[in-house]
């Protein structure tokens, strides 16, 4: 049986699920023998350092771990514990679907790996399907014409086989949560089509400008930009307040929190910017994340983890350290649990896993701290990492 929204809610110390968006793309020369378009967006190259040893990157942002691969089983131990340990529920995944097309299939097996470890931690986790894919593969000719519902039927009932059916897998009132962005590509009676005969019958949740035409359950929200423009806080919280103003807010809106908002899409070349929000130091996280918290909304996403070309980041970077986990900390009240010290202990174990990957017995001990950080037990953990750290 799935694990209910009502469940998860008792055993954490707050009234609301917190999910973070993560963004499963990325990939590394270290890992993968290259780096990857979204490091790069065909631009970039990572392979030039600057002085303060950071690389050219398509991002205003910079991993604190430096940057990673979301193949890297390190990596997203990192980023699990990092949300465990920060009171986060767990993630909803951007996913593409399964198709050998693009870096889709590499992004799908990024996301089962990145699943396994999530439910290690006994965090949750939920898809936010990009029917934009099947444009794309419909464009690029890789599916036959006249084929695209049917790509649509199979997407929904792969995820309706396995993962929907998850004991981990979101859930509202015994019904699998689905957010889709957008949708940009089907419309109302190709999703009724697609959801019919599936049991039970997921919550489709799209961006809140496209609900009503597309015939979405809900909504969830997204940083509002648009025109290339700055959003002053005076026109993002009139978005905020319209959106959690809507009827039954509690179940049919999924609330947002975010960073502020400043994409590299201009400076990769690519297009024009799609707009900035100014992160004001932080203050833009704390009044969104207060605002998702005050609306009647049962489900806050955070958005986003880890997406670097839009400058929409939470996950601990050189810029901004812990700021935006320590801040969420606060928030879910995990402190009587866990600490601002206890969130420097997965970056710590990343680090010497890959300072210490070739000796054996190090790596040993570095395993027990792993475990240790999966069961909370911080302390010991800390004891193992700080005299590894000391013997480095």
């Amino acid at each position: 049986m799935a694990l209910s929204l009502s469940s998860n809610l008792r055993a954490q110390d707050h009234s609301k699920t917190v999910l973070v968006h993560y963004m499963p793309w990325y990939a590394s020369k270290p890992v993968s023998g290259h780096w990857g378009w979204h490091w790069t967006m065909n631009h970039f190259d990572p392979d030039i350092v600057g002085p303060d040893g950071q690389r050219q990157v398509a991002s205003h942002d910079y991993p604190l771990i430096d940057l990673y691969d979301s193949n890297d089983p390190d990596a997203l131990e990192c980023q699990v514990l990092l949300m465990k340990l920060a009171g986060i529920d767990g993630a909803i995944i951007d996913w593409y679907g399964t198709e050998q097309f693009r870096d889709y299939a590499d992004v799908h097996r990024n996301t089962k790996h990145f699943i396994r470890h999530l439910k290690r931690a006994g965090l949750q986790f939920a898809i936010c399907y990009e029917d934009q894919t099947v444009k794309h593969m419909m464009e690029a000719e890789y599916l036959p014409d006249q084929t695209d519902i049917a790509q649509g039927q199979k997407v929904l009932k792969w995820l309706a086989d396995n993962w929907f059916i998850d004991e981990a897998y979101l859930q509202l009132k015994e019904r699998p949560v689905l957010l889709i962005f957008g949708p940009q590509y089907f419309k109302k009676d190709h999703w009724d089509g697609f959801v019919s005969g599936l049991s039970p019958r997921p919550l489709l949740y799209g961006l809140p400008h496209l609900v009503q035409q597309t015939g979405m359950d809900g909504a969830h929200g997204w940083p509002p930009v648009t025109g290339g423009v700055e959003i002053i806080p005076d026109v993002w919280r009139k978005y905020l307040h319209s959106l959690y103003a809507r009827p039954n807010a509690d179940e049919s809106v999924i609330s947002v929190a975010f960073p502020g908002f400043q994409d590299i899409y201009k400076q990769a070349q690519l297009h024009d910017s799609y707009g900035f929000i100014d992160d004001r130091d932080g203050a833009t996280f704390a009044e969104t994340l207060d605002l998702a918290q005050k609306s009647k909304s049962q489900i806050i996403q955070i958005a986003t983890w880890n997406d670097y070309g839009e400058g929409t980041v939470i996950e601990p970077t050189k810029a901004a350290g812990y700021r935006y986990l320590e801040h969420v900390q606060k928030h879910t009240q995990i402190r009587l649990a866990f600490g601002p010290d206890d969130l420097r202990l997965p970056v710590m174990l990343y680090q010497l896993k890959k300072q210490q990957s070739q000796n054996s017995a190090r790596i040993a001990e570095l395993k027990q701290a792993t475990d240790l950080l999966f069961a909370g037990e911080c302390n010991k953990a800390r004891l193992i990492l700080e005299a590894a750290a000391k013997d480095d």
